[in-house]
Order: C-alpha cells, then sequence, then structure tokens
C-alpha cells in the first residue's frame, strides 16, 4: 500500500492529497489511512532519500528535503526569478492576517492601488476571491490559498508569525517615528 499510496502523491505533484482523499481513494478508515502515511514518512526520513513527506496547505506532499537545498538551487539558472517582490509579500500579509478582505481595504492599509499586484498573485495561485462584501457595491472578498500555505511552508494560516500589539511603543522609539527633517 505504501508504494500506491507514493505513487497517488507524485501523481498529485503540488496539489497533494488530504487525509479524506486517501481514504477515499484507497478504501482506508481514518485510522488506517493515517498509519499508511506515518509508515511512508517514516520510510522517506532515511538518510539515503532525497523526498520527504510533509503537510503542506492541508494535503500531503513529496517535497525535497531542506538540507539539499544547495543542489536544487543550482539546477535552476535563476533561482531568484520565483521569488516574490516586495509588494506583493506586503499585499499577501494584509489578505492573509485580515481575511476575507476587499481590495479597497488593502489599498487603505497600504495606501496605494494594489489591484495589479492582487491580479497577479491570483494568477500564481496563491490567492483566490472568497465571495462578496455586504458592503456599498458588493466588492469582491480575498482570501489566501492552500498553494500561498505551501509556498511559505505553513500547514495552516494558524501556522502564521503572531503580530505583537505594536501600541506599546516605548517613547524614544515615538520620537523617532514623530521627527520630522528640517534644514539648517
Amino acid at each position: 500500500m505504501e508504494g500506491i499510496l507514493e505513487g497517488l502523491l507524485y501523481v498529485t505533484g503540488d496539489e497533494g492529497l488530504s487525509l479524506k482523499e486517501v481514504m477515499n481513494i484507497l478504501n482506508l478508515d481514518e485510522e488506517q489511512a493515517k498509519q499508511l502515511v506515518y509508515k511512508l514518512k517514516l520510510s522517506y526520513e532515511q538518510e539515503n532519500r532525497g523526498l520527504r513527506l510533509s503537510y503542506l496547505g492541508n494535503t500531503f506532499k513529496l517535497t525535497t528535503k531542506q538540507e539539499h537545498k544547495q543542489y536544487y538551487e543550482k539546477l535552476l539558472e535563476n533561482p531568484t526569478s520565483h521569488t516574490l517582490s516586495q509588494a506583493a509579500l506586503e499585499v499577501l500579509a494584509i489578505i492573509a492576517y485580515n481575511e476575507p478582505i476587499t481590495r479597497a481595504e488593502v489599498d487603505e492599509m497600504r495606501g496605494v492601488d494594489s489591484i495589479y499586484i492582487i491580479r497577479k498573485l491570483i494568477a500564481k495561485g496563491l490567492l483566490k476571491e472568497a465571495g462578496k462584501s455586504d458592503k456599498p457595491g458588493h466588492p469582491i472578498l480575498y482570501k489566501t490559498t492552500d498553494d500561498f500555505l505551501d509556498y511559505f511552508g505553513l500547514a495552516t494560516k494558524d501556522d502564521l508569525p503572531k503580530i505583537e500589539n505594536i501600541s506599546n511603543i516605548d517613547e524614544e522609539e515615538s520620537d523617532l517615528f514623530q521627527s520630522s527633517y528640517k534644514e539648517e
């Protein structure tokens, strides 16, 4: 059965399989499916294996081992071409911490128009439409996808770093934010 599961994970690629899908495809109960996934995960943890079984974006996926990263980077001609811009990261962070959220709300937080970046992030599969708001005009609501979780190596949205309360800025830091440039 491990070989069948391994083949299924290979065939599904980046989409991966949920535990429920493993149960349905292999006709297993929940405990049997968990044991099968666990056994396959253990076999990939051996030092002579190049892959691992990861739980990302609410699905099980075959991924490469982090300790081999330097070799994978050499394989790619231009590894930086796949990175996200600072603006894209900013939009993703705003949406991830406030989802579902409208484009106007994102624009308000950023202080600039974000529609072009949101469209690019939807095209990359990191964002999706999540219905319509009850606000006037019924603007589209946006939220992150399982691919977003996968891209950042998160199992669930709860794994996002916690944002600490910044209302307790000490006086010295407060003066720094309020200072202004003066010519002499």
